[in-house]
This record gives structure tokens, sequence and C-alpha cells, in this order.
């Protein structure tokens, strides 16, 4: 009889743990529906780190801005580089998807596909991994999002949380590092040339930008017009 006790305990303390999780992440991006949050987990670790090493002078930098507050250029050139179709999908461009995966069988390649909401999902709740938990993790918080918030406040979420170089994160604090202004003052050039780095920002540079990310700056900038101001 103790043994048969013992058998059932298990799976009712897994379905309570579950329970817990879910109404915790429900409540957790319900809430930032509203709240801007203080700090990502990202920006929490490295400042942890800078802490810990005395190495005051790699502290991170976060500041947060409002949409209305972000250059309108950033935000179409943002749309124009990582998400063309941000508006019409729930969160999943399965047309990217299915080219990533056609890549990756006749070149052997893997390339992007990640949504602006689902790289949201990623910068706002979860550390920087390449575990297969945390990418399932990236796709349950995309589908809360998607959810839960407009794509106005996912884009706003995106442009403050987005890694922008090692110790940048959000649109403020990369347009005060590589431009000295705020983000609501980047020029159409400057904005294309920001995001022209963010498949990589912290191989590639904005100050010392090489000819490819020269060549994706024009391309960003020829879409730009054709993008929609959130």
């Amino acid at each position: 009889m103790e043994k048969e006790r013992k058998k059932y305990k298990w799976p009712a303390r897994i379905l309570k743990t579950l329970l817990v999780l879910f109404g915790f992440t429900l409540f957790q991006v319900a809430a930032l529906g509203f709240v801007n949050p203080p700090v990502t987990p990202n920006v929490a670790w490295e400042w942890m780190e800078s802490v810990i090493k005395i190495q005051p002078e790699k502290q991170p930098v976060y500041r947060w801005k409002n949409m209305d507050e972000i250059s309108p250029h950033l935000r179409r050139a943002v749309i124009a580089s990582e998400d063309q179709r941000f508006l019409s999908h729930r969160g999943f461009d399965f047309n990217e998807i299915k080219k990533a995966y056609e890549g990756l069988v006749r070149e052997k390649k893997l390339r992007g596909a990640s949504t602006i909401s689902m790289q949201t999902a990623r910068s706002v709740f979860l550390l920087s991994s390449r575990h297969v938990f945390r990418k399932l993790a990236e796709i349950y918080y995309t589908v809360l999002i998607e959810i839960f918030w407009s794509k106005h406040r996912i884009l706003e979420m995106y442009l403050n949380t987005v890694d922008w170089g090692t110790g940048v994160t959000g649109a403020e604090a990369a347009a005060q590092k590589y431009f000295s202004k705020s983000a609501g003052d980047l020029t159409r050039e400057e904005a294309a040339l920001m995001t022209a780095i963010l498949p990589n920002p912290h191989k590639w540079s904005v100050k010392n930008p090489s000819a490819y990310i020269r060549m994706r700056q024009g391309r960003i900038m020829k879409a730009m017009h054709m993008m929609p101001l959130i």
C-alpha cells in the first residue's frame, strides 16, 4: 500500500508544479503587457558578472523608451530587416521556416527564421542559450505574447530589449553608444545601419561597418518606405 501511495504521488506533484508554472507565466506575460520590465534576464546576468568580477566598466546599459520616443525610421528599419510579415503572422512565419528548412537541406546551412515576436519572447523572458529546452520555452512564450499583447506592444518590447552589442540592450542604449544621440533622433541612414548589425551584433560593427554591412544598410533603406509605421 505504501509503495502504491508513493507511486501516485509523483505524477500529482509534477502536475501541481506544471500548473503553478503555467499560472506564473500567464501572470508574468499579462503583467508585462502594462508594466515595462525594469531589467531583462540577460542584463541582470551581465550586471551580476560585472559585480562579482569587480568590472564596473562592463556593466550593461539598459534604458527604456516608449514607442513614440523611438525614431519612426528605426521602427520601419527593424520590420524591413527582421520580419516583414510581422503584422500578418501570429508569432511564427511559416514561409521563412520553410525557406530555412530548404536551405538546410540544399546547402547544409541553417539560416535564421525567428520573427520579431520570437526574438522578443527570447530577450524579455529567457537567458541566452542554445539548449533545446530554451527553444521550447521561446516557442511557448511567443504563443503567450501573441495572445496577450498587441503588435504595438511586442515591437515596443523588442526595440527596448534586443541585444545590440556587448553590454548594449535596446534602441536607446545603442543610439547613445553608436551615434551619441537619443533613439528618437536617429536619421533614416543611422536607423538602417544600426539595424543592419542585428543578426550578429557582437561580430558586426556600426562604427566600422564592412562592405557587407553597408550593402545590408542599403537594402534595408530601400525596403523601409514600404513598411508600416507602428
